[in-house]
């Protein structure tokens, strides 16, 4: 008999393990997504820039980012600030830092997602920008890669 107890005892710990898994593990109302975007930009000075961003989904849109540098040594800087991605979804800021290379224009950024607007309230996540600036001209491009959960079940991708 008390094998037996033992033995439920053990069988019902593990279903409950499994059915706090599966409760933790779904997103019923949040849809996540991973972002495989492009951008064009302009360097505006002074750690400010505007990109237009183009194949992601729920990103498609503009940007203005706002920078500074935080250290480093020539030629490799670090650099830390917010970039607000804003589309007919709402406005995403993410908080981003990383390097920019002033010999070659080459730049790397990340950060998770610190605030959003309109469908985009609650969204959390972390993006990723990489690119090349065009150190005579401060044009540049660049790719966006990382995952947006936003609230909801809506299926818009554009």
């Amino acid at each position: 008999m008390k094998r037996c107890g033992l033995l439920l005892c053990t069988l019902a710990s593990a279903l409950m393990a499994v059915g706090a898994a599966q409760a933790s593990g779904s997103n019923g109302d949040q849809e996540c997504t991973n972002v495989h975007a492009t951008g064009v930009g302009q360097d505006l000075g002074n750690g400010v820039t505007v990109a237009t961003i183009s194949r992601s989904g729920w990103l498609n849109g503009s940007t203005s980012g706002a920078f500074v540098i935080t250290g480093g040594a020539p030629p490799v800087f670090t650099v830390a600030g917010t970039v607000v991605f804003t589309t007919k979804h709402g406005a995403l800021t993410l908080t981003a830092a990383g390097t920019f290379d002033v010999s070659t224009g080459a730049f790397l950024t990340s950060g998770p997602v610190s605030a959003g607007t309109g469908k985009l309230v609650g969204a959390t996540g972390t993006l990723t920008i990489a690119g090349v600036q065009n150190l005579a001209t401060g044009a540049f491009t660049e790719t966006v890669t990382g995952t947006i959960c936003r609230a909801g079940d809506e299926e818009e991708d554009d």
